[in-house]
């Protein structure tokens, strides 16, 4: 297409848009709103998707939380109604039996699921908290934001240590925050029995399981505190990556009635939350955001190259006198069909790179405003540059085919006819 390089055909273009400013300017929106509506849409679904991942960071999604409960239906001799218990002993049971399981962490409580909290002291202050018994591994499961000292470790379950790991208003309520004083080393009581403290945690906000106001200590310390023996509040049971939580889920149950003698038809004996399959339905529902934005941006700029071609009709009209004297001149048809196809892809993808760079602007406002808003799930809003320049690809094409529309009609022009119109 040699009538490219030629600075006739740029000028005639120039001076057709230059003269029918205000119906190119709102030409140009219809396809520069798809563009713009494509490129926010899709960023905002982004960071949507990054404010989840960053809020779930640190977790182990592929998990189920496990508890015992009461059996519904008699058997094997014993009644219904019988209060379930999990055991320390099941730990090394189930990955036994089966092979698709990660690893298990154990955790007792005081201040969950509605039973009453634990009475901590220090220096003539009192207040109620959470206290849990926990494994080291089960900071695999929910790591923590330590902002002093570290976590529980193997020793401290080994050797029943009076140690514990606070959450961050437990530490300002007892501790001089404002003077970020140095807790590590100092202790609280807790029942009346004197802990020394070994870290600190910060909670995201709206992310984890745990809240600020809690605390773990070494299992086996918190069992020998209650009078627990080996028994277990809960299991935190991680599948390997490539597993299926749901068949993992059901085979644990299994595994549990076989040896606590409960019917398999008792579903209530022990229950369980999937969490797995709930962070399933939210992927799923980030993916379908994104799916229906490009359908809908795709849409929209379909809408504005239909517009452009309209425009171009009514272009090619009022240029009929022109056109003629053109062919009359020695045009050829190609010349005439060439030069309103190049005006399409012009006008087409001008407003497709002007939607583009305001798109990209919006975005980059959104994500300073919501950079540190962490209780919003929203972060890092980005585009995919490929989808974008594939986008661009496509409305390009759009324009030629939908340019041939006034270009066929503009070759049809003859010279006499074109002559003789008004």
């Amino acid at each position: 297409m040699n009538i490219i390089f030629k600075i006739d055909t740029w000028q005639e273009i120039y001076h057709s848009l230059r003269n029918n400013k205000l119906r190119t300017f709102l030409t140009m929106i219809g396809v520069g709103w798809g563009m713009f509506l494509f490129v926010t849409l899709l960023g905002a679904a982004k960071g949507m998707e990054n404010g989840f991942d960053k809020i779930f960071s640190g977790f182990a999604t592929n998990s189920i939380f496990l508890w015992a409960q009461n059996t519904t239906i008699p058997y094997d001799g014993f009644p219904k109604g019988r209060q379930m218990n999990l055991h320390l002993s099941d730990l090394d049971m189930l990955p036994n039996k089966i092979s698709d399981i990660d690893y298990i962490s154990p955790q007792n409580s005081r201040g969950n699921f509605g039973s009453p909290g634990e009475s901590f002291s220090r220096n003539g202050k009192n207040a109620t908290y959470t206290l849990n018994g926990d494994y080291p591994i089960g900071n695999k499961i929910s790591q923590k934001k330590l902002i002093f000292g570290r976590y529980l470790n193997d020793a401290d379950i080994n050797e029943n240590k009076n140690v514990i790991v606070i959450g961050e208003e437990i530490y300002k309520n007892f501790f001089d925050a404002k003077k970020n004083e140095n807790p590590i080393g100092k202790s609280v009581t807790v029942k009346g029995i004197f802990f020394n403290v070994i870290g600190v945690f910060r909670v995201k906000k709206g992310g984890g399981m745990e809240n600020d106001q809690s605390s773990y200590i070494p299992l086996s310390t918190f069992t020998k505190m209650y009078n627990d023996g080996d028994k277990v509040g809960f299991f935190a049971i991680v599948s390997k990556p490539n597993a299926d939580l749901a068949v993992v889920e059901e085979r644990v149950k299994t595994e549990l009635k076989k040896k606590y003698n409960v019917s398999p038809e008792d579903t209530n004996a022990f229950g369980s939350f999937n969490l797995g399959k709930e962070f399933g339905k939210l992927t799923g529902f980030l993916t379908g955001m994104q799916l229906l934005t490009i359908i809908v941006g795709t849409l929209t700029i379909l809408a504005g190259v239909i517009a452009i071609s309209n425009i171009l009709l009514i272009t090619v009209k009022e240029r009929t006198k022109e056109i003629g004297i053109r062919r009359a001149l020695g045009a050829k048809p190609a010349e005439v069909r060439n030069q309103i196809l190049l005006e399409s892809v012009v006008i087409t993808l001008s407003s497709g790179i002007l939607g583009f760079i305001c798109g990209i602007f919006v975005l980059m406002i959104v994500d300073k405003f919501t950079r540190n808003q962490d209780e919003f799930p929203f972060y890092n809003p980005t585009v995919n540059y490929g989808e974008v320049f594939g986008a661009m690809a496509v409305m390009v094409i759009l324009g030629l085919i939908i340019g041939m529309i006034p270009a066929q009609r503009a070759v049809k022009i003859r010279p006499i006819e074109a002559l003789r119109s008004e």
